[in-house]
């Protein structure tokens, strides 16, 4: 019995490193952004090409611009602004919140995400999977730090009567980002008003409104 118990507990062991994400085999993989080469990721830059700026991003000391209907800009900083992330798993995104904006719900199809609250005041929360759709929230101040699992719906809110600022940092080079709203109600081609309806419980002419937002 015991033989087989272990037997079950390496190939489980086996079976969850086959699937995860692999290490990079190199010191760095730095983008090519130029190539046309369709891969799992970013093709690598010839190493003799290499400079610092493959590895520099400025301008997240800059505010992003809020005048918005969400009152809120997110400024990214992923493979796609520094080639250098490529492979290496990480990513960072600066948020700024106008007075109540938000950033709306969404979700990270590839990342989970930290977020630090550099000023103001902002309540964040997610909402765990089905059946339970949890909402787990917490108000935030300066300096503190909240997580959302990967995957997860997850927002944020400025509750304050000041601007917020807050720095996020994402397990991936290339997080994704699905805002529900915009998804749901701005797909191309638009999602029927029929099925909708149906799942939120509403009328068409209330969906037809809501498309024509998105």
């Amino acid at each position: 019995m015991a033989s087989k118990f272990l037997i079950l507990a390496f190939l489980a062991i086996t079976s969850s490193l086959a699937f995860a994400d692999p290490s990079s085999l190199q010191d760095f993989c730095v983008a090519d952004l130029k190539s046309s080469v369709p891969v799992n990721g970013l093709v690598c830059k010839d190493p003799k090409l290499i400079e610092a700026n493959d590895f520099f991003f400025s301008g997240l000391h800059l505010a992003g611009n809020t005048s918005n209907p969400a009152g809120s800009r997110v400024t990214p900083v992923n493979v796609a602004q520094i080639p250098g992330l490529n492979t290496l798993g990480i990513s960072l995104v600066r948020i700024d919140y106008a007075p109540w904006g938000i950033n709306a719900p969404h979700t990270h199809p590839r990342a989970t995400e930290v977020l630090t609250v550099l000023e103001g005041t902002l309540q964040v929360g997610f909402v765990t999977s089905n059946p339970e759709n949890r909402l787990i929230t917490k108000v935030l101040q300066k300096g503190d730090v909240f997580v959302f699992p990967v995957g997860l719906v997850h927002f944020q809110h400025n509750v304050g009567k000041v601007n917020a600022v807050a720095i996020a940092a994402l397990s991936s080079q290339n997080p994704g980002v699905i805002s529900i709203a915009n998804s749901v109600f701005g797909s191309k081609l638009a999602i029927s008003a029929d099925v909708l309806a149906k799942a939120f419980q509403v009328d068409k002419d209330t969906i037809y409104n809501l498309q024509s937002k998105f």
